[in-house]
């Protein structure tokens, strides 16, 4: 019977792909960089502690057994949507600073005193 696969990252996620290793095969480099550029990806290399990849496999085994490379990439989304909403927001209540104190200027009395002609 053949299984069709609703979404390829719960396949992933759920090891439906990419476990088996009658599957596997080395790819060729064009064919790695094809994939790259259709998927919006880059691949990198990272040093990590050894106690912290440790602990990320723990923690996607124990959060329904997604791979942990999945689990990093989630955190680092994450981590970057948390910065830029942090940084936006500083950046809009510096503006709503700006334009507060110019409405206020606009709307206060003149102190200044007039001649007398």
């Amino acid at each position: 019977m053949n299984k069709t696969i609703a979404s390829t990252d719960e396949a992933w996620d759920e090891r439906i792909l990419g476990a088996d290793e009658a599957f596997v095969k080395v790819s060729e480099v064009d064919i790695d960089q094809e994939i790259d550029a259709a998927a919006g990806t880059q691949l990198i290399s990272i040093r990590m502690q050894k106690t912290m990849i440790e602990d990320l496999k723990t923690i996607s085994a124990l959060n329904g057994g997604m791979g942990y490379q999945t689990l990093m990439k989630q955190i680092l989304q994450r981590f970057i949507d948390g910065e830029k909403r942090q940084f936006w927001n500083a950046m809009v209540a510096e503006k709503l600073k700006e334009h507060q104190a110019q409405a206020e200027c606009a709307t206060k009395p003149s102190t200044r005193k007039r001649r007398a002609a």
